[in-house]
């Protein structure tokens, strides 16, 4: 283990000479659900492209947060130390011993036993400090007031749902009690599974950036609201499949009410239902998306080559669209 430890040092070391400290000043939340096993790390402030430095995942293994005064290290090395038997605080307490630079860090991690580790180093710009609970931890600095991290936890402790809505609760309550002195300008949110399948799109459940924008918190919940859109698509696909057209149409309205303004969910739940049968009101819906947009007519064409669709059955649906 200290030969293990030794080499981490030189790793963090190494590491930290290729990236320089980078001001990443901001407030966050890392947490996990105990039910689902899901953990997931939500983070939002005024500097460019914030997502690909403060949060950091793996499904089972754990989540990290770095920020203030960021070493980018503490997440990939603080992940590979959890996945080899640490828990947070020991990972975080075996990083920070080696760090010159821990004053001016502020770094949250929780692994996938829902251990919580957090530190706001002394040099971190006011205001700055964190909070912990059970399974989660809020963490900010540069901040307007003294009100932030408090909010953020109240927020995701009373918030309902799954984990991303209550991490995106916190990050709202976050900036409604102030948030960053500077203003807004990225946000991101990550989530992964409790448990390791080798399948990134499994272990990843959520991997959303905005990386500038002038409301980013509003344009990241639009994006999770898209990707909740395209869920319930894919589960009225594999209702289709069972052919409960029943089910298959209640998760299609609950897409579209989503994500109401693309044509994208109603041409594949068409050409889903047209295949299963449903030859009448797939053919409705055709009808307004070519209506609406001649290049999806177009690709109707474009369809058997690909095995997606019946080279016979062309004619039929593009015989309702434009003349």
């Amino acid at each position: 283990m200290k030969l293990k430890l030794l080499l981490y040092s030189i790793l963090f070391i190494f590491t930290a000479d290729c990236f320089a400290e980078i001001p990443v000043h901001t407030f966050s939340i890392v947490a996990r659900d105990p039910d689902t096993g899901e953990m997931g790390v939500a983070v939002q402030s005024h500097y460019f492209t914030v997502g690909p430095v403060v949060p950091w995942g793996e499904a089972g293994v754990g989540v990290v947060a770095t920020q203030s005064l960021v070493d980018v290290s503490y997440g990939p090395l603080g992940l590979q130390l959890m996945k080899d038997g640490k828990t947070a605080e020991e990972a975080l307490q075996a990083l920070l011993s080696i760090d010159k630079g821990r004053d001016g860090r502020q770094v949250a991690m929780i692994d996938v036993n829902g251990n919580v580790a957090v530190h706001t180093g002394p040099k971190s710009i006011a205001a700055a400090g964190h909070q912990s609970g059970k399974n989660f931890s809020a963490q900010a600095n540069l901040m307007a007031n003294e009100k932030i991290w408090p909010a953020m936890a109240k927020a995701f402790e009373n918030t309902k749902g799954e984990l991303a809505e209550r991490l995106l609760a916190a990050l709202d309550a976050a900036q409604e009690a102030g948030g960053d002195i500077r203003g807004q300008q990225s946000a991101a949110i990550l989530v992964v599974s409790g448990k390791k399948t080798g399948n990134f799109f499994t272990d990843h459940l959520v991997d959303l950036r905005v990386d500038d924008n002038p409301h980013p918190l509003q344009e990241l919940r639009r994006l999770w609201n898209i990707q909740k859109a395209y869920r319930h698509l894919s589960k009225s696909d594999e209702f289709i499949e069972k052919k409960d057209l029943a089910s298959a149409q209640k998760e299609y309205d609950a897409a579209i009410a989503l994500y109401p303004d693309n044509d994208e969910l109603p041409f594949w739940y068409a050409l889903g239902i047209y295949k299963a049968g449903h030859q009448k009101e797939a053919l409705e819906i055709f009808q307004k998306i070519f209506a609406k947009d001649r290049a999806w007519y177009e690709l109707i064409d474009r369809l058997p080559a690909s095995d997606l669709l019946p080279a016979a059955d062309v004619p039929k649906i593009k015989a309702v669209g434009p003349k």
